[in-house]
C-alpha cells in the first residue's frame, strides 16, 4: 500500500512531456487575420516585453552604473553593441519557435547525445539560478529600502514571490504580458525622469556610443573594478542566456496556420518588429542606467559599493547636487522591485521550458519556484549573515553572476546559431548569410572576451 502511494504521489509531481512548449498557453492568443498592420503587430507585442525584462534585471543596474560611476560614458560603446546581439539572437530565437515549434531547449535535446544534453541542461540551470540570485538581491534591497526591513528578513520575503506568480497564471499569458509590460514602462518612466535632472554631457554620450579601442585596453583605476571586467558584466547582463530559451517558446502563443507559407513568413515578421522595439526600450534603459551613474557619480565610485549608497546619493546633495531629493530614492527602490519581479515571472517560466525541453519531463510551478528560488537565496543568505547585510558583499555578488553568465552565454549561443543556419532544419527560414556570419563573429567575439576574462582572474 505504501508502495502504491509513493508512486501515486511521484506521478503527480512530476510528468513526462513530449509535446509542445509551455502546452498550456501554446497557440492560445488568436491574431486577427484581416486587420491592419498595426492591429495585428498588437496581437503580437507581448513576448517581446517578456524578453526584454531580462535585459534589465537587478543585475544590469549594478554594472551599468558603476561603469558609468568609474569609467564616465566610455562604456556606451559596449551597452550598443550587446543590444544588437541581443536583437540578433532574439531573432534566432523566435524563428525557430514559430517556424520548427520547437523552443531552443526542445531543439539541443532532440538533436544532442545524452551527455551534450545533460551538460547543456546543467549549465542551462547554473545560468537561471545565477539570474535568479540577482534578482533576490536587487528585490530584498529594494523592500529594504522602502520600508526599512532588515535585509535578512526581506531576502525571506522574496522566496514568496512564487505565490505572485502563480496568482497572475489564473489570470491568462495576456494579462501576465500587460503587468510585466506596465512594469517596464514604470522603469522606463523613472530613469527619464533621473536622466533629464541629472543633466549629462549629450556630445559625449553620442560619441562613446562609437567604440574605440581604448576601451579595452583600459587600466583599471585605483580601487575600481577592471573595466574588462565590468564589460563582460554588462554583456552577462545585456545578453541573458535564459531569454533565447524563454523566446523561442513564448513566441508559439501566437495562433499561427503552418500550412499556410504567408501566414508563416508574416508571424515570423510581425515577432521581429515585437522583440526589436522592446529590445531598444531596454536599451535605453540600460544606457540610462550608465548615464546616470556617469553624470551623477563619476568620481564618487568607490563611495557608491551599493544599491543603498546608491539610494542615498541620490538624497545627497553632496554627491547628486542640487537635484537630491527623497522623492529621487525612492523612485529609485520603487523601479529596483519593479525590475525584479519582472525577471521573477521570466525566470520561472523559463525554469519549466528548460526542464520539459531537455529533460522531458516537468514539475508543478510551485515546486520549481521553491527550489530555484531555494538554491538562489542560500548564498544571499550566509552573505547576510557573514557579514551582517553589508550590500557591498550583496553587489559583489550580483557582479559575479553577471559574469558567469557572459561565460555561459555561448553554450546557449552556438546550438542557437546553428539550428536556425541550417537549411536541413529551417528550410526556406534558415538564416541569410549575413545573418549567419553576424551570429557567429559574435559568438567568436564574446567567447574570446571570456577566455581572455576567466585568464586574467585566475592569474590576477
Amino acid at each position: 500500500m505504501d508502495n502504491s502511494m509513493n508512486e501515486k504521489s511521484h506521478r503527480s509531481l512530476i510528468e513526462h512531456t513530449g509535446g509542445k512548449s509551455l502546452e498550456e498557453v501554446n497557440g492560445s492568443i488568436e491574431v486577427p487575420k484581416n486587420a491592419s498592420f498595426w492591429r495585428r503587430l498588437f496581437a503580437f507585442s507581448g513576448p517581446g516585453a517578456l524578453v526584454a525584462v531580462g535585459y534589465m534585471d537587478p543585475g544590469n543596474w549594478v554594472t551599468s552604473i558603476a561603469g558609468g560611476a568609474g569609467y564616465h560614458y566610455l562604456l556606451l560603446s559596449i551597452i550598443l553593441i550587446s543590444s544588437l546581439i541581443a536583437m540578433l539572437l532574439q531573432y534566432m530565437a523566435g524563428k525557430l519557435g514559430i517556424v520548427k515549434q520547437e523552443d531552443l531547449a526542445q531543439a539541443t535535446g532532440n538533436r544532442t547525445n545524452k551527455f551534450g544534453r545533460y551538460a547543456l541542461w546543467i549549465m542551462t540551470e547554473l545560468a537561471l539560478i545565477a539570474t535568479d540570485i540577482a534578482e533576490v538581491v536587487g528585490g530584498a534591497i529594494a523592500l529594504s529600502l522602502l520600508f526599512g526591513w532588515p535585509l535578512l528578513v526581506t531576502v525571506f520575503l522574496t522566496a514568496f514571490d512564487v505565490i505572485i506568480l502563480l496568482l497572475l497564471m489564473k489570470f491568462g499569458f495576456r494579462k501576465i504580458e500587460a503587468i510585466v509590460m506596465t512594469l517596464i514602462v514604470t522603469i522606463l518612466v523613472v530613469f527619464v525622469y533621473l536622466t533629464i535632472l541629472s543633466k549629462p554631457d549629450w556630445a559625449a554620450v553620442l560619441g562613446n556610443y562609437v567604440p574605440r579601442p581604448q576601451t579595452m585596453s583600459l587600466k583599471a583605476a585605483e580601487g575600481l573594478d577592471n573595466p574588462l571586467f565590468l564589460t563582460a558584466g554588462i554583456i552577462g547582463a545585456t545578453v541573458m542566456p535564459h531569454n533565447l530559451y524563454l523566446h523561442s517558446s513564448i513566441s508559439q502563443t501566437r495562433q499561427v496556420n503552418h500550412d499556410n507559407p504567408e501566414e508563416l513568413k508574416e508571424a515570423v515578421r510581425l515577432m521581429t518588429w515585437d522583440s526589436n522595439i522592446q529590445l531598444t526600450l531596454a536599451f535605453f534603459i540600460n544606457s540610462m542606467l550608465l548615464i546616470v551613474g556617469a553624470a551623477l557619480f563619476f568620481g564618487h565610485a568607490q563611495e557608491l559599493s551599493g544599491f543603498h549608497q546608491l539610494y542615498d546619493a541620490l538624497n545627497d546633495k553632496n554627491i547628486a547636487g542640487a537635484i537630491a531629493s527623497p522623492v529621487l530614492s525612492t523612485l529609485f527602490a520603487v523601479a529596483l522591485l519593479a525590475s525584479g519581479q519582472n525577471s521573477t515571472i521570466t525566470g520561472t517560466l523559463t525554469g519549466e521550458i528548460i526542464m520539459e525541453g531537455f529533460l522531458h519531463f516537468r514539475i508543478p510551478m510551485w515546486l520549481r519556484r521553491v527550489i530555484t528560488r531555494g538554491i538562489a537565496i542560500t548564498p544571499v543568505l550566509i552573505i547576510a549573515i557573514i557579514y551582517g547585510g553589508n550590500e557591498a558583499q550583496m553587489d559583489a555578488l550580483i557582479e559575479s553572476t553577471q559574469v558567469f553568465l557572459s561565460i555561459a552565454l555561448p553554450f546557449s549561443m552556438a546550438p542557437l546559431i546553428y539550428f536556425t543556419s541550417s537549411k536541413k532544419i529551417m528550410g526556406p527560414y534558415a538564416n541569410s548569410a549575413w545573418v549567419k556570419w553576424a551570429g557567429w563573429l559574435s559568438f567568436v567575439a564574446l567567447t574570446a572576451i571570456n577566455v581572455f576574462l576567466v585568464w586574467n582572474m585566475f592569474a590576477g
